[in-house]
């Protein structure tokens, strides 16, 4: 799907409304390879994004598993043949690329609230709607969107409810949002605090926020469940060891982890025989929900 079924507004310092034309946005007869509302650094940077890539890749199992389950969720839960697909949070582009293949006939959007990444983004991934906005202040009409898609990205915002809200907004009734986030409130360590978290989730707690924004929870489960032991020991001397303040936790943790063969093993034996289970708790909390119709 090139065509997009709805308006957007028109960007600051621009009376007429953009386009996209399948390849690129037009306003007034000139082209812009991202649409650009707003921008929010208080939780997420440019420079963050460029730590996250250079540390893990695509390739970090955690995160391929987290693309995979998303995948699946939209084949399971999704009831339209032809949606509009979007992803809050898309700056790497991995799990866009996973989107697109997978669902040839849908409509793909990429939105995140950095710049630069998005930039690189449009010249790597061309045909592809990209636009950067603060979900708390959403331009986008509502109503507009089958599937949002949200990552390791409520934790970035400072008022998260309000977040939720917007995304609910968005929705079309009977919309789903898949959303995943870190899990254990008790665990924010300096990993955190470096990747400008403003805090971690039981699922109770993020179950609770997803419906006070109005949402219907259709499933909410972990990933990480087999780690899960290993992973507390570690937060917690996070949390007791000294900062060294000239070593970044995130490198060092995320990209041993990476390279770790326990780690992939465990990921896929949950992977192939814990898919269908909910799962009491995990290195992350994840849940899918719905708009009511």
């Amino acid at each position: 799907m090139t065509h997009i079924p709805f308006d957007f507004p028109p960007i600051t310092g621009s009376l007429d409304q953009p386009r996209w034309d399948g390849k690129q946005f037009t306003i007034s007869g000139h082209t812009l390879p991202i649409l650009e509302y707003s921008e929010n650094f208080i939780g997420w940077s440019d420079d963050l994004t460029a730590l996250h890539v250079e540390s893990v890749s695509d390739n970090h199992p955690l995160d391929m598993a987290s693309r995979k389950n998303a995948i699946n969720q939209v084949k399971h839960f999704s009831v339209r043949q032809s949606s509009v697909i979007m992803e809050i949070g898309c700056s790497s582009g991995f799990l866009i690329k996973d989107l697109v293949k997978a669902f040839p006939s849908s409509l793909v959007i990429g939105v995140d609230v950095v710049k630069k990444p998005l930039y690189k983004l449009a010249v790597d991934l061309p045909g592809i709607p990209l636009i950067r906005f603060d979900l708390l202040r959403c331009p986008l009409p509502d109503k507009i969107i089958d599937v949002l898609i949200m990552l390791n990205v409520l934790e970035h915002i400072n008022n998260d409810v309000s977040a939720l809200k917007n995304a609910f907004a968005l929705l079309k009734p009977g919309g789903i949002l898949i959303i995943e986030v870190p899990a254990g409130s008790f665990l924010y360590d300096k990993y955190d605090s470096e990747l400008h978290h403003f805090r971690r989730y039981s699922a109770n707690q993020l179950k609770h926020k997803l419906i006070e924004a109005g949402f219907e929870v259709l499933m909410i489960s972990h990933l990480g469940f087999v780690l899960y032991p290993a992973f507390v020991v570690i937060k917690l001397l996070n949390k007791w060891l000294p900062v060294n303040r000239k070593v970044s936790v995130v490198r060092d943790q995320a990209s041993k982890t990476q390279k770790n063969l326990l780690v992939k093993w465990a990921i896929h034996f949950e992977s192939n025989y814990f898919a269908n289970v909910s799962l009491p708790w995990g290195i992350r909390v994840l849940s899918v929900v719905r708009r009511p119709y």
